[in-house]
């Protein structure tokens, strides 16, 4: 029997899995977590109850005919399919619908706690200690194994190696965190010479971060002798440690950051205050000198020359524009002269006599004629032409046919 690939098996059960008509189309109730929406539009978020969990998965043309938004600990109902997704290997919740249901019993926990916490004044501002500017000791409760701590040691090696680091190794997650993390805490919380303490761990989901929602934990972070930094999970994630502690640091590396100064940045102040220290004498004669010339600046721009000079080229400016208007007032006017000569000497009727045309008057009356019409056999007449006027009289008279034609229309 040959064995299958690995793509082989998975799109072997992704069929069996689409092939049954139960999984096809269900309702699945549940709490949500683990809900974020990528920049596609499309939202993954987490169904669970008290012993499962399902991935989901809403495409963003479901998503945003949502007429509400769900929040973290809701209790929905989703409709849609079961399948499996390849790449991972997964098998997931295909939603298209989501109703809402309530809120779920474990968020609905979080919540009645961090009201009541809030009621008390843990969260309050005011009571929130600053971190010492120049540490020595820092205590750290996290996992020695997880890559929290390798990341907290890493930035604090960077930053600022003069500091030392004691550990107080705790479980960050599962049933016995809690009381797990409690005992590293009151560790650190009994030693007199630390000057802050870091509470870390990676990021997870809401169910890997839960140990950090604990109530004795977060009073211990609230009567803790010195400043402690919260760094759990990631940006996004916040626990009831994060509004007890004192700073709260979106990832463990930012927390160990928050908690000591940068050497870096010391060296470079350091280096500039060296600097001004032995270029005092120089910029303060810097400044004498800028002022001096500034002084100096102030008296030519004041000049009355200058002021002069400035008036007589834009005296000369405005002459200079004035006879060009004028030369270009004149141009025109010169221009439309000729124009209205050139039109008038068309319009004049010698111009028309002098290409071959005569006006033709009766003699008696002085009529103009202008039809063969108006002639009659012996008729005197009046030649009107270019240079002078004729005599003549009418002999004979011929219509031509076009001319008929055209008196007829």
């Amino acid at each position: 029997m040959r064995a299958k690939t690995v793509s082989e098996l998975t799109r072997y059960i992704k069929a069996l899995l689409d092939e049954d008509q139960e999984l096809a189309d269900l309702w699945v109730e549940g709490e949500l977590s683990n809900l974020t929406r990528a920049s596609s539009g499309h939202c993954y978020f987490t169904l669970k109850d008290a012993e499962s969990e399902l991935r989901c998965v809403l495409w963003r043309g479901q998503a945003n005919q949502l007429t509400w938004w769900p929040q973290q600990g809701d209790w929905v109902l989703a409709h849609g399919y079961v399948s499996v997704y390849e790449r991972g290997g997964v098998y997931q919740f295909y939603a298209d619908r989501l109703e809402r249901g309530g809120i779920g019993d474990r968020w609905r926990e979080f919540q009645a706690l961090k009201e009541r916490l809030q009621a008390e004044g843990l969260f309050d501002t005011a009571r929130k200690r600053p971190l010492p500017p120049w540490p020595r000791r820092i205590g750290v409760v996290t996992s020695p194994t997880g890559a929290a701590l390798r990341d907290i040691l890493k930035v604090l090696r960077a930053r600022y190696p003069l500091v030392e680091v004691v550990l107080a190794p705790s479980l960050v997650q599962g049933e016995e965190a809690p009381a797990s993390l409690r005992q590293a805490l009151a560790r650190l919380c009994a030693q007199e010479d630390l000057d802050a303490i870091i509470i870390a761990r990676g990021g997870g989901s809401v169910e890997d971060l839960w140990a950090f929602n604990d109530e004795g934990l977060a009073r211990m972070v609230a009567a803790c002798p010195v400043p402690v930094v919260s760094g759990v999970g990631h940006e996004t994630d916040f626990t009831i440690v994060d509004f007890v502690a004192d700073l709260r640091a979106p990832t463990p590396s930012a927390a160990a950051a928050a908690v000591v100064p940068d050497g870096a940045v010391l060296r470079a102040n350091l280096a500039e205050a060296q600097r001004k220290l032995t270029d005092l004498m120089a910029q303060r004669l810097r400044r004498w000198r800028e002022l001096l010339q500034e002084q100096k600046r102030r008296l030519r721009l004041r000049d009355p020359r200058r002021v002069l000079a400035e008036w007589r080229q834009r005296l000369d400016d405005a002459l200079r524009r004035a006879s060009l208007a004028m030369e270009r007032g004149l141009a025109l006017r010169r221009m439309a002269l000729v124009n209205g000569q050139a039109r008038l000497k068309s319009l004049h009727p010698y111009g028309v006599l002098a290409r071959g045309y005569a006006v033709v008057r009766d003699r008696a009356t002085g009529r103009h004629l202008a039809s063969i019409a108006q002639l009659v056999c012996g008729q005197e007449i009046w030649l009107e032409l270019r240079d002078g006027q004729a005599g003549a009289q009418i002999r004979e008279t011929h219509r031509r046919e076009q001319d008929q034609e055209l008196g007829a229309r």
